[in-house]
């Protein structure tokens, strides 16, 4: 059974543990690891996730199965004042992909999005990354593409994606 409760700050080591284990396998042939490093560190760190926490702009949920952590998610409603839930993060370890788990994480998220009166799920993914198919198959629709500098000359190149609920 799949689980999704509300992250506490004591979570911020597994996050960072679920971080390290799938950002290679899902980035590694589309970022060269000196922009993969740099981006753990921009939004990962310490004190980057202790901030997001923090300020309650981003809210993490931790996701089980059984009582196994397998991955979390970071959400925002209210997305630019608007009746949108955004899907900031969302990272599954790499065994628990291809068994249904996503789409019911997503199912969740809808859920929590509707509850917060959300008419859509927006997220931004990576224009190389293999879970453009997926979302695509959930009922994602791309939006638009944008390129965002994150520093140090990098871009962070994404589709935006919506979810009507």
């Amino acid at each position: 059974m799949i689980t999704i409760s509300e992250a506490a700050i004591s979570d911020i080591k597994q996050i960072q543990n679920i971080v390290n284990i799938t950002w290679p396998i899902t980035y590694g042939e589309i970022l060269s690891k000196e922009q993969l490093d740099y981006m753990l560190g921009l939004f990962y760190s310490d004190e980057a996730l202790t901030e997001q926490y923090n300020g309650k702009v981003q809210l993490f949920y931790m996701i089980y199965e059984e009582e196994t952590n397998i991955g979390f998610i970071g959400i925002e409603h209210n997305y630019n004042k608007e009746a949108i839930t955004k899907i900031h993060k969302i990272y599954l370890l790499p065994e628990t992909q291809g068994k249904g788990i996503g789409k019911k994480v997503i199912d969740e998220i809808g859920k929590l999005a509707s509850e917060n009166n959300s008419a859509a799920l927006l997220l931004n993914v990576n224009r190389f990354n293999s879970a453009l198919g997926f979302y695509k198959k959930i009922g994602f629709e791309v939006i638009d593409e944008v390129n965002i500098e994150i520093g140090n000359g990098y871009l962070m190149e994404d589709y935006v994606m919506e979810k009507k609920l």
